[in-house]
């Protein structure tokens, strides 16, 4: 410490920052960065201090190297002291730290959703008394810990609540891009330096003195260390020899050599006490976990706190490490029979938490034990669960190294590749298969998932990929192998995830064919992913009940099993009953779990937020999921979202950008039969024309998805484009395939499959009825549907169809209310085109309509063409001829300038064009 009886030395800028640190008003955060030894510690002990005079509460934490991989470890420390205010909590934030805590049962919290719940306990437990959070070496939190901490720092004004982070400026750390506020802790200037020096090592030879100040470089550690260490060495007067060695080395480097020397010095046994409170970070707080025991109680140690390696708590009266520097030199002097040992006894102190006895026995086994890899398998799982994948993957790495058996060793392998891979992790996934492959096991079927699942995400391999998974599934199915149902099951979704993006009839039927062979082998729940990820047209009956019951318990199931079953969910459109669960764990997943899964919610997540009509937040959800997946080389996922981004900008009206990605998307996807982003781009093109109001343009490419009168086996398009095709063909005179289309729709049972289906099958049979009757009662089914208002884009045009029809058909004042509220309904979306259309139908039943400030967009030349000589009165057979065009061309043309113009007929062309300013017509 540079501390004399309590005064701090050379300090004045700092103590006076943390003095208005804590007296300012409002919650703050604070960061002291500096490098090893320069003082950090000291300053906290100051702030921490100064709070205590001021009846502030005091909670402490310190960041241990050894749990910097264990999920929530430093939060812990935080959290515990502050258990009994939890209870006084609501039952929102209560329930989470429940689940953190290990007192319940439950899915883990997202990092927003513990966040917040944090603020609220710090809240409550500063509302009695001001508190300040302590955080020493805060670069070893780990990385759960540290989301957390810096979701919190930045929100902790109008609070009472004080948070300041010591760091060490040469350990990167989460907190690095954490934005809060810093103070960089620099070393003493000379003049402090040497004042410093004589107050602690007074008497010093004036060449002993200077030889110290030039090694210490006004480092403050240093300053206080060095002079009993050369001055116990007593070999020169001057102390160069003992100093002579260190020329060009790094300080701290200097002074672990200081601490070594001492800890040498030690009897064996207290050099083991040592160790072993090094290694369960002593000084740091509670020990973490749901048993949440003390940690490492260092006993008969007084002979390394007489020569000044550890300190005395006042408060509890244990034996401390004086600074980190000295437990981190106790780790690094041991030999590693000494650190085993050590290990194997903090194994036995830890032994009901999982967690924490899986890392001490990792560390103290050199043989192969299949009890101890069980155990580490044990803590894998309970880390995955609780959002821990990295140190999963860690874990079951360590398993196979110490499993007894080839096969257990493979299976483990598997299981750490496959638990990397999903974490995003494709680099090391490939290695560990690899490492498997070394081992005489090469295409094992472990390592034909990790394979399979690196050539499918990162570049779209279906033809490879599901080649050599049905062969490995055949081989376990036929005897060939034998591998536990784990690995089987993992296969077997694989399997439907590649068929799902081939969208190949034949590769399905393939797919099927072998899964029915398995018989009660494939699991219950990939069943559901069978029918629901296929074909829902066919197989989709019954698929929401399935897929609501396997949800009924969440909290049990590994988040890979959670994003399956929401996406059948998604292709039964029941998504947004499940989408506030993805948004409490996707952070969590995106940041320290399972990043590959973290993706697919974000695209699921971006999906319901555009079926409800959140469309800027889908946008920036989408954003955020391009960045991601680019950022971490998965190229299916990536043009995924490209597509559903370009989806997106289609129903916006930006149909220039949505044509590009949709060129994009094809470009990569067409080539490597990749049919379900082929399909999307489809839907893109179809979305695009359709906002345009180029009808031709939109059922030529409705009609490339299917066909009108049927639903083409295993497009997953096929169904969601049913309005689509039947408004296209509606618009372009083909009102026989349109009538067909809708009625394929009823009768293949689409209303049964989900809530979306039932609304664009009454819809569709509205539009395409002859008889009245038949077009009020499907149009009041639409209407009147329990879901309807969860689809409002869908609603809304379904609304406008049914304006137009009851202008025709019944007079303009029955028309007014449906064509209202479509033009409201996507104005509140913000599709421009399409609340422009609906204005100039409702304009044309005699409705007063202020146009929008922004929808009429320039004519194109060819369109100002054709809607010249149409107010001319030519004949749109007799335009085509002049601009040598077909006549469905010229009245697709023609769709697209009317909402332009705000017209609904060709009656009103002439005084529209009258009405264009003079640079129209240049």
């Amino acid at each position: 410490m540079e501390s004399i009886d309590g005064a701090i030395v050379g300090r004045e800028r700092e103590q006076g920052v943390l003095a208005g640190f804590l007296t300012a008003a409002g919650g703050r955060s604070l960061v002291l960065r500096g490098d090893t030894g320069v003082g950090k510690s000291a300053l906290l002990d100051h702030v921490a201090e100064l709070a205590s005079r001021a009846d502030h509460r005091v909670v402490r934490a310190t960041g241990v190297e050894a749990e910097s991989e264990l999920p929530y470890a430093g939060l812990h420390q935080f959290l515990y002291p502050l258990l009994p205010s939890i209870d006084r909590l609501d039952d929102s934030p209560r329930k989470v730290f429940d689940v953190v805590f290990g007192r319940s049962e439950g899915p883990p919290p997202s990092v927003m959703t513990l966040g917040i719940a944090v603020l609220d306990l710090l809240s409550l437990a500063a509302s009695r008394q001001p508190l300040l959070l302590v955080l020493d070496d805060g670069q070893w939190f780990d990385t759960s810990s540290t989301e957390v901490c810096g979701f919190v720092g930045r929100r902790l004004t109008g609070s009472s609540v004080r948070f300041v982070v010591g760091l060490r400026s040469d350990v990167p750390s989460g907190f690095d891009t954490a934005a809060l506020p810093q103070l960089p802790v620099t070393t003493l200037p000379e003049k402090a330096a040497e004042h410093l020096l004589d107050l602690r090592s007074p008497g010093l030879a004036p060449r002993v003195r200077r030889l110290i100040l030039d090694e210490a470089q006004g480092n403050p550690l240093a300053l206080l260390e060095l002079p009993p260490h050369v001055l116990r060495s007593g070999r020169t007067a001057d102390g160069r020899q003992e100093l002579a060695g260190y020329t060009g080395v790094p300080l701290p480097l200097r002074l672990q050599h200081v601490y070594g020397a001492r800890i040498e010095a030690l009897d064996g046994a207290v050099r083991a006490e040592l160790l072993r409170g090094a290694l369960d970070g002593v000084g740091a707080g509670t020990a973490t976990g749901p048993a949440r025991g003390a940690r490492y109680r260092m006993m008969d140690a007084d002979e390394a706190a007489a020569c000044g390696l550890l300190d005395v708590d006042p408060l509890s009266g244990d034996f401390v490490f004086r600074h980190p520097l000295v437990r981190s030199t106790v780790v690094q002097r041991a030999t590693p029979n000494e650190r085993r040992a050590a290990h194997a006894v903090l194994a036995r102190v830890h032994r009901d938490d999982v967690e924490r006895r899986a890392v001490h026995l990792a560390a103290s086994t050199i043989d192969p034990d299949e009890q101890v890899a069980a155990v580490l398998e044990a803590a894998a799982e309970s880390a995955t669960l609780r959002g821990g994948s990295l140190a999963a993957v860690s874990w079951l790495t360590r398993a196979a190294e110490l499993s007894e058996s080839r096969e257990e060793r493979s299976r483990r392998l598997g299981s750490a590749a496959f638990v990397a891979g999903h974490a995003g992790l494709l680099g090391r996934a490939q290695q560990l298969v690899g490492s498997d492959a070394a081992a005489g096991r090469s295409e094992s079927p472990a390592s034909v998932v990790t394979s399979a699942y690196v050539a499918l995400y990162e570049d779209g391999d279906v033809r490879s990929s599901r080649r050599h998974v049905l062969a490995a599934i055949e081989n376990i199915r036929d005897g060939g192998v034998r591998e536990p149902d784990e690995v089987l099951n993992r296969l077997v979704n694989l399997l439907l995830a590649v068929s799902q993006y081939a969208s190949d009839g034949s590769s399905w039927q393939r797919a099927h064919e072998v899964l029915g062979s398995l018989g009660d082998r494939m699991a219950a729940n990939s069943r559901i992913y069978e029918d629901a990820w296929g074909d829902v047209v066919c197989r989709g009956a019954g698929v929401r009940e399935r897929v609501e019951l396997a949800m009924a318990d969440l909290h049990t199931r590994e988040p890979w099993e959670i994003t399956r079953l929401c996406v059948a969910a998604y292709h039964v459109d029941t998504l947004g009953a499940y989408r506030p669960h993805l948004q409490r764990i996707v952070d969590r997943e995106v940041e320290t779990g399972a990043v590959a899964s973290g993706m697919t919610m974000l695209h699921l997540i971006m999906l319901d937020q555009m079926a409800v009509g959140e469309w800027d937040d889908a946008e920036r959800t989408g954003l955020r999921s391009l960045d991601l997946t680019t950022s971490h080389g998965h190229a299916l996922f990536a043009h995924q979202t490209r597509a559903y981004l370009g989806l997106l900008a289609a129903l916006r009206g930006r149909t220039a950008h949505a044509r590009e990605l949709q060129v994009t998307v094809d470009t990569w996807a067409r080539p490597r039969g990749v049919g379900f982003l082929t399909q999307l781009a489809d839907a893109i093109g179809t979305t695009a024309a359709l906002t345009d109001g180029d009808y031709e343009a939109a059922y030529l490419h409705a009609i490339g998805i299917t066909p009108p009168g049927t639903f083409t086996p295993y497009a997953h398009q096929a169904s969601r484009t049913l309005l689509d095709l039947v408004e296209a063909a509606l618009h372009t005179g083909r009102t026989e395939q349109a009538r067909r289309h809708a009625l394929a729709a009823q009768q293949a049972g689409l209303p049964d499959v989900s809530p979306r289906l039932a609304l664009l099958t009454h819809g569709a049979l509205a539009m395409t009825a002859t008889d009245s009757a038949e077009a009020d009662d499907m149009f009041r089914r639409a209407e009147n549907h329990p879901a309807a208002a969860t689809f409002p884009f869908e609603l809304a045009r379904i609304r406008l169809a049914d304006g137009v029809r009851l202008r025709q058909t019944q007079g303009r004042k029955a028309a007014r209310l449906p064509l209202t509220r479509a033009a409201e309904a996507f104005e509140r979306l913000g599709t421009l085109p399409w609340a422009e259309r609906a204005r100039a139908e409702l304009r044309a039943t005699g409705t007063a309509v202020a146009a929008s400030s922004a929808h009429l967009a320039e004519l194109t030349w060819q369109e100002r063409r054709i809607a010249d000589l149409a107010a001319g009165g030519l004949t749109n057979k007799e335009i085509g001829a002049r601009m040598h065009l077909s006549p469905r061309t010229v009245s697709s043309h023609l769709y697209r300038v009317f909402p332009k113009l705000g017209i609904t007929s060709r009656a009103a062309l002439r005084d529209a064009l009258g009405r264009l300013p003079e640079e129209r017509d240049a």
